[in-house]
């Protein structure tokens, strides 16, 4: 296996043909099917990556000895900057690769784009297949049509210091209001630490707190989606999440500017009280200064005993439809969706498994993923199925207006109904 540098420039780089086969399918836009070569790989670089990394490479070592003449290389690349890397790809198919980890919240912009290659046909005869959770199966299926394999799902719960809740008497809120005091409560005593951090860029992290308070990104009809971000019920939950952002909790100048990533590192790293993170997020806080000394409880809602919806959130692996290795590219989504790796990533990275009953397994044998299972059964959020949320995601259009609120540049009102009209705008563009 050749394994690219992480954070590497991306290359044009040809492919070692050995020989080739009729093209299977007349949904790719190659007019081959090469058996042997070079399979190019992207997968998301994670905040404390090696785990992943090791599984991967088990995966691959394993597939490139069932297919000789095939070498695997894999390249793993920022979150933060995937649009643009995956736009250019979709534009240049000489520079994109095989086989890519997308998040589940791209699929219908990417198959708007006509990047994903339609796998329908091999996902129905997979014999795993049949196992999948049917809302992961959803996150990859546009109008019936499968566009890849579900790779794990997630959703985001509260993770806290058991050490300072102790010594600061403190216990885990019941409610939306409860988890602000409490926050402020912490960095009062403690003025290193940041109460409840929180990042203006971290747009999954906010919308529990728009969805606790009756509010939705958007509502649709005959298939049409209008933004409701700027809805009574959104404003009163954009108020909430834009006010921790002060020097008693979180200060705009530091915290507006924080992504996800960045707000489970400073947890990790011992500078928060709270965190907002996903079952996701376990190995990377695992590894950090607070080992031992954290709990994970769902977010609190808006009444009291009551858990805030969670984005359903997860990435899939799909295979692009400019491969010139159809039949090898589909195999290598499957092995890296399947049972076995699904098993291996959770005990790696604590992903939760799309397989339902992998899942119960892993669930039952690890206790810590009892809040997120806990959140899951109360009932979780989705982001618009318009391929218009690509480019509202892309367009950072959520992260802009909480920016925008947190500087004291617009009021809660002026910014949402901006970006009512940009999300109302790339509907309508989308079709």
């Amino acid at each position: 296996m050749k394994l690219a540098p992480r954070f590497a420039v991306l290359l044009a780089t040809a492919a070692v043909v050995a020989g080739c086969a009729p093209q299977t399918s007349d949904n790719s836009s190659s007019d081959k099917d090469e058996t042997s070569g070079t399979l190019r790989v992207w997968l998301f670089q994670e905040v404390g990556n090696d785990p992943k990394a090791k599984v991967v490479d088990s995966v691959v070592t394993a597939f490139e000895k069932a297919h000789k003449g095939t070498e695997v290389d894999v390249e793993y690349i920022p979150i933060d900057t995937r649009a643009q890397r995956v736009k250019a790809a979709f534009n240049d198919p000489k520079s994109a690769p095989d086989v890519m980890e997308y998040g589940n919240t791209d699929t219908a912009g990417y198959v708007h784009d006509g990047g994903l290659l339609d796998v329908t046909k091999e996902f129905g005869a997979w014999s795993e297949a049949k196992d999948t959770d049917p809302t992961a199966k959803q996150s990859v299926t546009v109008d019936g049509k499968q566009y890849g394999s579900p790779f794990y799902v997630g959703v985001r719960a509260l993770y806290y210091r058991t050490d300072v809740f102790k010594d600061l008497g403190l216990q885990p809120p019941k409610t939306m209001a409860e988890l602000a005091s409490t926050a402020r409560k912490i960095h009062k005593a403690k003025s290193d630490l940041y109460g409840l951090v929180v990042g203006g860029a971290y747009t999954y992290g906010a919308m529990p707190f728009v969805w606790a308070n009756g509010g939705e990104l958007a509502t649709a009809k005959d298939g049409t989606y209008t933004s409701a971000i700027d809805s009574a019920a959104a404003q009163k939950g954009i108020k909430a999440y834009t006010s921790l952002f002060t020097s008693d909790n979180c200060p705009a100048a530091k915290c507006a500017v924080m992504g996800g990533n960045d707000t489970i590192t400073a947890f990790a790293a011992g500078k928060a009280g709270m965190a907002i993170g996903g079952d996701f997020s376990h190995s990377a806080v695992e590894a950090g200064k607070v080992k031992g000394k954290y709990a994970v409880v769902p977010l609190p809602g808006v009444a009291s005993g009551s858990v805030a919806p969670a984005f359903a959130g997860g990435n899939n692996i799909g295979v692009l439809k400019s491969t010139s290795h159809r039949t090898l590219a589909v195999d290598l989504m499957e092995q890296l969706t399947s049972k076995a790796t699904q098993a291996s990533m959770f005990d790696a990275m604590g992903f939760l498994p799309t397989f339902t009953d992998v899942r119960d397994a892993a669930a039952a044998k690890v206790p810590f993923e009892k809040p997120f299972v806990q959140t899951l059964a109360a009932g979780t959020k989705f982001v618009p199925a318009s391929p218009g949320w690509s480019e509202i995601d892309s367009s950072l259009v959520l992260p802009t207006l909480l920016q925008e609120v947190i500087s004291g540049k617009k009021s809660v009102a002026a910014a949402s109904k901006d970006a009512a009209k940009k999300m109302n705008s790339a509907f309508s563009s989308a079709g």
